[in-house]
């Protein structure tokens, strides 16, 4: 492989250096081993020719032989267009070209064969294709019949360069590299029967038959999710092995006055199980570095608190420190009044926090008299100084960068330990890539007393009816939430904008204050704006999704959520979350156009059959995949996922722990001679510049 990456993408025949620049700033392929590593999305079989006459509604890209009839440029300048007639006999269409025009009027003759392969459209009653691939008929069959079709971008397009140029380039790299080294290990090719590396390449390109493209696949999928779970798990052994932690050994007056005086309600079966393994934590002698995932409402933050109760118990400070302000205050707010008869001291620490009071709370922190600080980001700054910080609670911790997480973990000269928590709920096979290197803890159980919220989808004619529904929950004293996709009117986009909502809600509902709330904001307004709706003053809050975190108002019973169609399934249950918090049955509404499309529907019908967020997790990505998951988990993974997709791959992705951890019971250092060849390309494929392994 190494060969593969020392060779220059710009030295790869029929590149240069103007395309090699291209290909890096659009896909970032540098090398060859990049190129090779740009793997089709799709595969056509060239042996299956479509007539034109036989088009029909949304139709995959397709390959049709004919001949133009005619070729005309049309408009001019910047507006200019080449335009073709194609017939097959059957039927004719519209070929159309914006970019390229001279370079192609050079090229195409009319009554003359060419294979187009591109994906039809209907305009104006006619099929037409945009910007197809055309090659003669004798270059368009490959002896196989199947041909890889590449993700590509509009600008390449744009220059001519489609599926067809990729095919020859990576042809040829293939055939001046007549074998492509090994990378895995034999003990884990073998026993699993996975294909060769050199294989699996020409195979994933140039498939002989189907058979071989799925063994391709496999091989290249485990692959890629191998190296993710033996750099996991290599950490994870690492860090249990390496990392001290602070020694936690006593429940004393604090943790049992709380658990004995001041708890709400009885803990679930799952809060229970959940402190018992932080508590096995605590006893180890290991720093800690737990997730512990739970449904809104699910009792998070009681499990922490009492994590933290433990470090005041041994002498320890702790800290909580969570992504928003409102959030923070709420958090304090919250534990400063449970543990007010355990006799435990609580700070606030927020960045619009006044100086002075401030400076009291540095100089608590250091003499060792404040036990418990919660707040914001600025408990990371350079001048919070802890006398003894044992415990680091992070709420929704990807909302914070690693860096940022890395100058928490340091206030201490023994990194504190650190309990990562997180209201969404992420699928098991993405929080066994993601957040493989933490130990998981789940509470998978609500609160005694909590109903589940109803759900139910209506549509724009059933509008007056919502309206009836939620005037009946404000006369009998409750709140409502009513969100917006958009601050403003987008003439782009047909949706309700939370300014044009917020004087129709006004003039709908003129007995009750409402208040507003979005991203744009300055902190102060806004904090302004959710504390009227939070004291009960504003019965209403407008508001975008800057809501979907950090807003706890128990009274609050109803949820509209305006163009629901436009959110995905976590962030309608994230919103959804906001009511159901006190005792009384809350609704959500989803609030949707009639003319959406049939997976939409199935979406927002899925919302109104289950609470359950991991249900819901698990939907959202079979459904519209991971990567919106994924984007907002900043793990450190060092990989890039060419081809695994984890809403569907989650048997390989058990296939390949279990292979990782088999290799490194073995051979825990990876410094038998049978794995050194692995080991290199593993290093080379690590991509940061810091090791952030022991921070969560």
């Amino acid at each position: 492989m190494n060969s593969l990456r020392a060779l220059s993408i710009k030295y790869v025949k029929g590149v240069g250096p103007k395309r090699a620049e291209l290909l890096e700033s659009q896909l970032g392929i540098r090398n060859a081993y990049d190129l090779l590593h740009h793997f089709p999305t799709h595969y056509l079989d060239r042996s299956t020719v479509y007539r034109i006459a036989d088009f029909e509604g949304d139709m995959p890209a397709v390959q049709v032989r004919g001949r133009f009839v005619s070729l005309n440029t049309i408009g001019e300048g910047a507006k200019m267009r080449l335009v073709g007639l194609f017939s097959d006999g059957s039927k004719a269409m519209d070929v159309v070209w914006f970019k390229g025009i001279a370079t192609l009027k050079r090229k195409l003759l009319t009554d003359t064969d060419y294979v187009l392969f591109g994906k039809p459209s209907e305009f104006n009653g006619r099929w037409q294709m945009s910007h197809p691939e055309i090659e003669s008929p004798s270059l368009a069959m490959t002896a196989t019949g199947i041909r890889g079709i590449y993700p590509l971008t509009e600008t390449l397009r744009s220059r001519n360069i489609g599926s067809r140029q990729f095919q020859l380039w990576i042809q040829g790299v293939l055939d001046s590299h007549p074998s492509i080294k090994e990378t895995l290990p034999q003990s884990v090719v073998g026993p699993l029967g996975l294909m060769s590396l050199d294989d699996a390449i020409r195979a994933i390109h140039c498939p002989s038959d189907n058979a071989a493209l799925q063994r391709a696949r496999l091989r290249l999928k485990f692959e890629e999710l191998f190296y993710i779970q033996v750099d996991m798990l290599r950490r994870n052994r690492r860090r249990k092995g390496e990392s001290v932690g602070h020694p936690m050994p006593r429940v004393g007056d604090a943790f049992n006055t709380f658990y004995t005086e001041c708890l709400p309600f009885e803990l679930t079966g799952a809060q229970k199980r959940v402190v018992k393994e932080i508590r096995s934590d605590l006893l180890s002698g290991r720093q800690m570095n737990r997730l512990v995932q739970g449904d809104v409402g699910s009792g998070k933050t009681l499990v922490a608190l009492m994590a933290m109760l433990i470090a005041v118990d041994n002498g320890m400070q702790a800290c909580l420190m969570a992504p928003t302000e409102i959030l923070a205050t709420q958090h304090f707010e919250t534990i400063s009044e449970m543990l007010r008869p355990a006799g435990v001291s609580v700070g606030l620490l927020k960045g619009s926090t006044r100086a002075a009071e401030r400076r009291k709370i540095h100089e608590s922190l250091r003499d060792g008299s404040l036990d418990i600080l919660v707040g914001t980001h600025a408990i990371i700054e350079d001048g919070v100084e802890f006398r003894n910080l044992g415990m680091a609670v992070i709420d929704e911790q990807h909302r914070f960068g690693v860096a940022q997480r890395a100058r928490l973990w340091a206030k201490n000269d023994v990194g504190p330990h650190v309990l990562v928590m997180t209201a969404t709920p992420i699928p098991r096979t993405l929080a066994m890539t993601v957040y493989g290197d933490l130990d998981v803890s789940v509470i998978d159980e609500l609160p005694p007393g909590r109903k589940p919220i109803a759900t139910v989808l209506r549509y724009e004619p059933q509008r007056l009816q919502v309206y009836k529904a939620t005037y009946a929950q404000l006369r009998a004293g409750r709140q409502v939430y009513i969100v917006y996709p958009l601050i403003e009117e987008n003439e782009k986009l047909d949706l309700r904008s939370l300014n044009e909502g917020y004087g129709i809600v006004c003039d709908t509902f003129p007995d009750f204050k409402v208040a507003f709330v979005h991203g744009r904001m300055k902190p102060a307004e806004k904090d302004y704006q959710m504390g009227l709706f939070a004291s009960g003053e504003a019965r209403i809050l407008v508001a975008t999704t800057v809501i979907e975190v950090g807003v706890n108002v128990p009274n609050a019973s109803v949820m509209i959520i305006e163009n629901a169609e436009r959110f995905g399934l976590s962030q309608l249950h994230q919103l959804r979350g906001r009511v159901g918090r006190g005792a009384d049955q809350s609704y959500c509404i989803l609030m949707s156009r009639h003319n959406i499309a049939t997976d939409t529907r199935k979406r927002l019908e899925l919302m109104t059959q289950t609470t359950d967020g991991f249900v819901v997790a698990e939907a959202d990505m079979q459904m519209r995949g991971p990567g919106d998951i994924e984007g907002t988990m900043q793990s450190g993974v060092p990989f890039d996922l060419r081809i695994t997709n984890l809403a569907t791959d989650g048997a390989i992705v058990q296939m390949a722990r279990d292979a990782a951890t088999r290799l490194l019971d073995s051979d825990p250092s990876l410094m038998q001679a049978d794995n050194a060849v692995f080991r290199r390309e593993l290093e080379a494929c690590i991509k940061r510049s810091a090791d952030w392994s022991r921070i969560s």
